[in-house]
């Protein structure tokens, strides 16, 4: 487990540890940040440290300070057996899934899964001979019906990408270990400040650091949590894969997450703010935000969730696409970007029908995805209003 640095605090709260752990003043000079350590080659002192089974650190590849005040933190977070970091968000889930599957399995993804997800395991897996199979992100424990003796995954997202499904995973844990399958799941939209799904029985839990953990747009980054069924086989992988962080973006990634829960307690309370502002708003169908009590699944949301993440998504009356260039192109705040989890707001256009595969997605209008920042939610909200006028006509 990893080593927090809280000063003997039996049980401190969580904004404690993302300000201490991982950090060590005392072996660095005084200096409060870990520094960037940029390097390959160490430096043994004698032959009894170059043969060591288990030295700390050995090649700059398998490891650095820089990396261990990171995966030490995010390894505390999840209430794991250990951390892998990753170059990107999808190295991460590529990282994981390759951890626990082999050639002949069969593995269960929800048809909500961020699309590079499908991409890589309709590729890269399909081609080493894993069976892939989408199911429908509401079927629950139904997922015991999909389960076949080869189901090695069931890899699960939530809310799910685009659309904001919520996904039972205590009833899909029971169903996977029933056969002794692995849960993956995607936590990036909560962090683990709101969501712990190793605490529900999940094996691997991934983030895309780019997004909250970094949370100012300036880094790629991507973590793997395991429990302590599933962490030797990830260290194996991680480790012969060599997907390793960059120094400078761990760094990047160190310094947000000092600030996550400052962060994602403005983000989650102003995209609920705009979301149930939204709607309100004339022309609105429907918004798309499991905190809201008007989606379908609010009631996992308040049983396995504590707070809200910052994006959702909403559906506008069908309308020509100028209308849709003048709404956009007029915003002053709202960016378009293929990415969210920064302090800028976002504000894109999205097509589910294109990915959806196992439960097709049929809605007449406009879908567009938010991502609410850290503006004041006053100019955000008038700035979207003056783009909804425009988009109305």
């Amino acid at each position: 487990m990893a080593k927090t640095t809280t000063h003997g605090i039996n049980q401190p709260s969580v904004e404690t540890i993302l300000t201490h752990t991982g950090r060590h003043p005392e072996q660095q000079f005084g200096f409060v940040n870990t520094p960037v350590y940029r390097g390959s080659t160490i430096l043994f002192g004698t032959l009894d440290e170059l043969e060591s089974t288990k030295p700390r650190y050995d090649y700059g590849r398998t490891g650095n300070p820089s990396a261990s005040s990171v995966s030490d933190l995010v390894t505390v977070l999840e209430g794991a057996a250990g951390t892998v970091l990753c170059p990107s968000g999808l190295s991460a889930i590529s990282t994981a899934l390759l951890s626990v599957v082999q050639a002949g399995d069969h593995i269960l993804i929800t048809d909500t899964a961020y699309s590079p997800t499908r991409r890589f395991s309709d590729s890269v897996l399909a081609r080493l001979g894993v069976t892939v199979e989408y199911y429908d992100p509401r079927l629950a424990g139904g997922v015991a019906t999909l389960v076949t003796e080869k189901t090695r995954v069931v890899f699960v997202e939530s809310p799910g990408s685009l659309t904001f499904e919520m996904q039972d995973l205590r009833a899909i844990v029971a169903a996977a270990k029933e056969s002794g399958a692995y849960v993956i799941v995607d936590n990036s939209w909560a962090t683990p400040l709101y969501h712990r799904p190793l605490e529900h029985g999940a094996d691997l839990v991934v983030h895309a650091g780019t997004k909250m953990f970094v949370g100012h747009s300036d880094a790629m980054f991507g973590t793997v949590s395991a429990s302590p069924r599933a962490w030797k086989a990830l260290q194996e992988t991680h480790r012969a894969m060599g997907t390793c962080a960059s120094p400078d973006d761990i760094f990047l990634a160190a310094r947000g997450l000092r600030t996550l829960a400052l962060r994602m307690e403005r983000h989650g309370a102003q995209s609920v703010e705009l979301a149930t502002w939204l709607e309100t708003q004339p022309g609105v169908r429907a918004v798309y935000h499991p905190a809201l009590p008007s989606h379908p699944d609010h009631a996992i949301y308040q049983r396995d969730f504590s707070g809200s993440g910052s994006l959702f998504a909403f559906l506008l009356d069908p309308a020509p696409r100028e209308r849709l260039a003048a709404m956009l192109d007029g915003l002053n705040l709202f960016g378009m970007g293929w990415s969210w989890g920064g302090y800028e707001s976002l504000l894109l256009p999205i097509n589910p029908q294109k990915t959806r595969t196992a439960v097709p997605w049929h809605t007449e209008g406009t879908m567009l995805r938010i991502h609410v920042g850290l503006e004041g939610i006053e100019d955000l909200r008038a700035d979207l209003a003056a783009g909804l006028e425009r988009y109305r006509g």
